[in-house]
């Protein structure tokens, strides 16, 4: 859906108010909060979403947390580590740390959370975030060891994000799709209602532990989804919505200019990207993406910049990486595509594409940059069928294979390593476009190398391969507009994770 004008959204605000929940202010002690994209499951091992880590580091504890300001990593659920040997992490665990449902925190939860998200049978959402462990072992009731698969120097970081501990007792009955329902976790907040994909209502952990996460100062969060910003941008002004978030530029920088909310622009990890079908995995035929030159046409096709200075605008770049530039090992001397429309059609020319070709064209989010994109490709002659789905319906589709083009983002669950993202998608995975061997075995060698030199020079030939090669055409990087009512203290952090431990009222 195009952006209406403000002045339109204004005068929906009577209608968009009726029917949702009254007012709210600090009397009540409860933040409103609006999420855009639909939760497909509360429990963290079972969705790839944004708004799954945002709750996430709400809910649960990880072992370890790293603090977005300094990079520091701290003890959360462990007191202290140590690396027994290349492939074994020995933890202490914090003692007097209890779960939700009153379950004590030990070892047992440790050990069973572990052994069940690493065993690739029970299909957690994202591999890439667990397999690199083989299984814990408990040592005593708070000493517990996790043994990896080989050698992964990145283990400290995933276990500082997407890695949460489980209640044994609790999932080993609940599974997956009891914990979506009735979440329990150790952390700040506690989840006490569920709609699925419409309604969670977070409050405060009062016997929440000495976290670095820090003491909630707001009692209740209330997040509803509502998928439409103009809806979203109605109930701020109503004053049924506290916060909002992953607002678009031109709305965002008309709603600072009225200065009756605080907005707050930050940049974020996450990276727009095209992936195109590499590998011939679909069923197109003939397959325009199998042949280079026309991968090099798509990348030359794009102007990323006037995208960047015109849509995305605040503090947004043009990437030229699979991965974003502050993660370890993104080595940025690859090959870059200018903006170039007469080369691209000289390149699908000399494909055998001189008049052109027709693809499916998927996306899920950010439809106006979408729909840039495919004016784009169509200018040089790739005419796309523009399909716009829910970001689950086109990740199953994409893990099967059957998306020849498509406008993705990935935000590597703020993990701060190349490996998040470029061995997310290049490793012969389901998600994996491209299905290169050569950039298989050197980010094999990149993902366990202990030696940091190693990591980088093995990253760097992985990177300089995907780009020479074209398997995506990475676009640019993402910020993201916060909207919040004066009444409401918050400074967003670039890892794009809602920290509501952090909010405060005014």
């Amino acid at each position: 859906m195009k952006n209406l004008s403000l002045a339109t959204t204004l005068a929906a605000v009577a209608f968009a108010a009726a029917g949702v929940p009254a007012l709210a202010d600090k009397a009540n002690d409860t933040l409103n909060v609006a999420f855009t994209k639909e939760l497909e499951n509360v429990d963290s091992y079972f969705n790839s979403s944004r708004e799954g880590v945002v709750m996430q580091r709400a809910v649960w504890d990880g072992l370890i947390y790293r603090d977005p300001a300094t990079n520091e990593y701290k003890g959360n659920l462990a007191t202290s580590w140590s690396w027994v040997d290349d492939t074994t992490l020995e933890f202490k665990l914090r003692e007097g740390v209890t779960f939700h449902n009153g379950e004590p925190f030990n070892a047992d939860d440790v050990v069973f959370t572990v052994n069940f998200v690493a065993d690739p049978a029970n299909g957690v959402k994202t591999q890439r975030n667990v397999n690199w462990m083989k299984s814990a072992e408990k040592i005593d009731d708070y000493t517990v060891r996790i043994h990896l698969k080989e050698k992964f120097p990145a283990a400290i970081e995933f276990l500082s994000g997407p890695v949460s501990m489980y209640p044994n007792e609790y999932y080993a009955e609940a599974g997956p799709s009891g914990m979506g329902l009735k979440p329990v976790g150790t952390g700040p907040y506690k989840v006490t209602s569920v709609v699925p994909g419409q309604h969670f209502v977070l409050e405060k952990n009062d016997a929440y532990h000495d976290s670095p996460k820090g003491q909630p100062a707001i009692r209740t969060i209330d997040i509803r989804t509502v998928p439409d910003v103009n809806t979203q941008i109605a109930e701020i002004f109503s004053g049924t919505l506290d916060l909002i978030w992953q607002v678009p530029a031109d709305q965002a920088g008309k709603l600072s200019a009225m200065d009756q909310f605080t907005v707050a622009n930050e940049s974020t990890m996450r990276v727009g990207y095209i992936s195109m079908d590499a590998a011939g995995r679909s069923t197109m035929d003939p397959n325009p993406f199998t042949d280079v030159r026309v991968r090099r046409a798509v990348n030359h096709a794009i102007d990323r910049n006037a995208i960047v200075d015109n849509l995305l605008k605040g503090s947004s770049k043009v990437i030229n990486t699979p991965c974003f530039p502050s993660q370890f090992g993104c080595v940025q001397d690859v090959t870059s595509y200018d903006y170039d429309p007469e080369k691209a059609k000289a390149l699908l020319a000399e494909a055998g594409y001189a008049d052109g070709f027709t693809t499916e064209f998927y996306a899920y989010r950010n439809r106006d940059y979408a729909e840039a994109i495919a004016s784009y490709l169509n200018a040089v002659g790739i005419k796309t069928d523009f399909k716009m789905l829910q970001y689950s319906a086109l990740r199953e589709l994409n893990m099967k294979g059957e998306v020849p083009l498509s406008f993705l983002t990935w935000g590597s669950y703020s993990i701060n390593d190349a490996s998040a993202m470029v061995s997310q998608f290049f490793k012969h995975g389901s998600l994996d476009d491209a299905r290169d061997d050569q950039v298989l075995a050197d980010l094999t060698v990149a993902d366990s190398s202990t030696d940091p030199a190693e990591r980088i020079d093995f990253y760097g030939k992985a990177l300089k391969r995907i780009t020479d090669q074209a398997y995506w055409a990475p676009l640019f990087s993402y910020n993201t507009n916060y909207v919040f009512k004066k009444s409401v203290n918050y400074t967003p952090t670039p890892d794009e994770v809602l920290r509501f431990t952090t909010m405060t009222w005014n």
